[in-house]
């Protein structure tokens, strides 16, 4: 329990990073603007996104307001189905959904584009992102893993019992 109570404060705190970093950048720079922040590592470079990663399905706001919504009405189904009986599921699906409401918040208030202002200056061409999207990140990874454990086990299970 102690676990899921951990995880629901933690997306809270990265909903509320993410927000204030973002409401911090957009009021304190230019857009466009860039500035050191770890040098030779990662740079602060204010851009609107109003597509998805890589900029994909630049414009469509309503796709990508549709598919975000979609995606946590899943994870939150998700949950509330089996999300309890594994810390793993819980937390992924947490992440991913802070990031994605981090996300949507912007998209909704933001004329449909998203604040990113974290770059990496050793990896000048992969894109400029935020602290949502490193939540999103950072959840699918740990969702793809729940998958994989969850195969594993199955396949374990049905060698025992003498299913192939």
């Amino acid at each position: 329990m102690l676990s899921i109570v951990l995880a629901i404060i933690s997306s809270v705190l990265i909903l509320g990073a993410d927000q204030y970093t973002k409401y911090f950048i957009s009021s304190n720079f230019e857009l466009y603007e860039k500035a050191d922040f770890i040098n030779g590592i990662i740079d602060i470079q204010y851009i609107h996104n109003d597509g998805g990663a890589w900029g994909i399905l630049s414009g469509n706001t309503w796709v990508l307001l549709s598919v975000t919504t979609i995606v946590i009405l899943i994870l939150i189904t998700l949950l509330l189905k089996i999300g309890m009986k594994s810390k793993l599921l819980f937390w992924a699906a947490s992440l991913i959904i802070s990031g994605g409401i981090g996300n949507l918040i912007d998209r909704i208030f933001r004329g449909g584009s998203v604040v990113d202002f974290l770059h990496f200056e050793f990896f000048p061409t992969f894109p400029i992102f935020n602290i949502a999207d490193i939540s999103v990140v950072i959840g699918s990874g740990l969702l793809s893993a729940y998958f994989v454990i969850d195969m594993i086990n199955d396949y374990r299970k049905n060698k025992r019992n003498g299913q192939n």
